[in-house]
């Protein structure tokens, strides 16, 4: 008899009479795919389930738009797509994304499982659909969670998925689970996308609240000059259009070598990296970073303290994500810093122009595979600039309106974030016969 852990029965908790908690490698068998995207001339033309088709879809249906590739015939009846199989997410840079489960719903003997995927297909006392179920439960996800190794880089080796444990119900039991969880969580997501695209109507709202403030300011009545700037259009005749450089100082930072773990020991310097994107993303403020450095570590890189109000915003990857600084803070090479001349332009008018600009920032990453805004660009950087009396009244009325935004965006944003946690305990209490008519 099978021993199972306490963790993992305090996980499944009290089963009904009749089912079974047991090992997944009794009930199906676990390959982990080598098919790599590589094209060879010795090989058989097929096309790839790779990982953002699992990633991003619950079922696998031979309408997605799969890669081409080519396999052996060996890997071929190894890994081909088969009716009730479950592909699960193997490797990840993020532990979130291990396990993550897509079902097959039709044979496709011409589809193979791609790399950093694995194939679970269940035996005549698993059902398909319900092992995809079990695969988004916390009992089983995080027993995939815990399993996978790595630092930088998280891999889901077979021995952990195949002596995770699963809780089998009998199979026509299964087979209403599936039925009811895939009718339950379709109104759910329903729910979920209705909200996402009242988020997104929002954000609408906002940036144009924020784009019209810094490009015509209050005054609909004000006389309008062509500003010479297609994004920019008309602004008021009494503003300026400037260079940011010309008012305020461009700055950029650098990262501490990581190898010399002595610039990495007893950090308490605030250092703003690509890690709080998030952060920027969320707030007009930054006043805590994910990672500290320290003065050895900034005294043997090209870093340095900059004051507090600078205007930091991402240069790389997420392109103008942005903030203003509330204390002293060093940054890394990924971030710009815009420390303002404030007898000309205030930093909250110019995070304002920032936030106004995101089209135009979008621009100038175009031709770039990364995402980067490119030195000179950074320079070549233009906005409209207002009387400082006037600047003033903008921030107040523009904080005001986005502010009245973000507070309608953030009740939606909590609507749906509980909306997922009832999914997720809907489909734990289904899987492990806490909903009565499956006892």
């Amino acid at each position: 008899m099978t021993t199972v852990p306490d963790k993992v029965k305090q996980a499944y908790g009290q089963l009904p009479q009749g089912w079974k908690l047991e090992k997944l490698k009794f009930y199906a068998s676990v390959r982990n795919s080598n098919v790599d995207k590589t094209l060879a001339d010795d090989e058989t033309p097929v096309r790839l389930c790779n990982y953002t088709d699992v990633y991003y879809n619950d079922r696998i249906t031979p309408d997605l738009d799969f890669m081409q590739g080519s396999a052996t015939e060996a890997e071929i009846e190894k890994f081909q797509l088969k009716k009730g199989q479950v592909i699960i997410t193997k490797d990840s840079e993020g532990w979130d994304d291990i396990g993550i489960p897509a079902l097959v719903t039709e044979d496709m003997p011409e589809v193979l499982c791609g790399y950093h995927l694995s194939v679970l297909e269940p035996g005549q006392e698993l059902d398909g659909g319900f092992l995809a179920w079990l695969c988004r439960s916390e009992p089983l996800n995080d027993q995939f969670k815990l399993g996978a190794n790595g630092v930088t880089r998280y891999g889901l080796g077979q021995y952990p998925m195949k002596n995770a444990f699963v809780a089998l119900p009998p199979l026509e039991t299964q087979r209403r689970i599936t039925r009811f969880l895939d009718e339950k969580t379709a109104r759910i997501d329903g729910l979920i996308e209705k909200k996402r695209a009242l988020l997104d109507r929002l954000a609408e709202k906002r940036q144009a609240l924020i784009t019209r403030a810094v490009t015509k300011g209050l005054n609909p009545d004000a006389p309008m000059k062509d500003s010479g700037i297609g994004w920019l259009g008309e602004i008021p005749e009494n503003w300026e259009v400037l260079p940011v450089k010309r008012i305020a100082k461009l700055e950029s930072g650098h990262t501490p070598d990581r190898k010399i773990d002595a610039y990495w020991e007893n950090c308490e310097i605030p250092w703003v990296s690509l890690n709080d994107t998030s952060v920027l993303r969320a707030s007009d403020y930054i006043s805590e970073t994910t990672f500290k450095i320290n003065e050895l570590g900034l005294a043997n890189s090209s870093a340095r303290m900059l004051p507090a109000r600078a205007v930091v915003f991402t240069r790389d990857a997420t392109i103008g994500e942005s903030a203003i600084t509330t204390r002293p803070m060093a940054v890394s090479q990924h971030i710009i810093a815009w420390l303002c001349d404030e007898s000309r332009i205030i930093p909250e008018f110019l995070l304002l122009a920032i936030y106004g600009m995101r089209g135009e920032l979008m621009r100038l990453t175009n031709g770039s595979t990364i995402g980067t805004i490119g030195l000179a660009d950074v320079k070549g950087i233009r906005v409209a600039v207002p009387p400082i009396v006037e600047q003033t009244r903008i921030i107040e009325e523009a904080f005001r309106q986005k502010g009245d935004v973000d507070i309608v965006s953030g009740e939606v944003e909590r609507s749906i974030r509980g909306l997922n946690e009832y999914r997720a305990a809907i489909i734990a209490a289904a899987v492990t016969g806490k909903i009565t008519e499956f006892q």
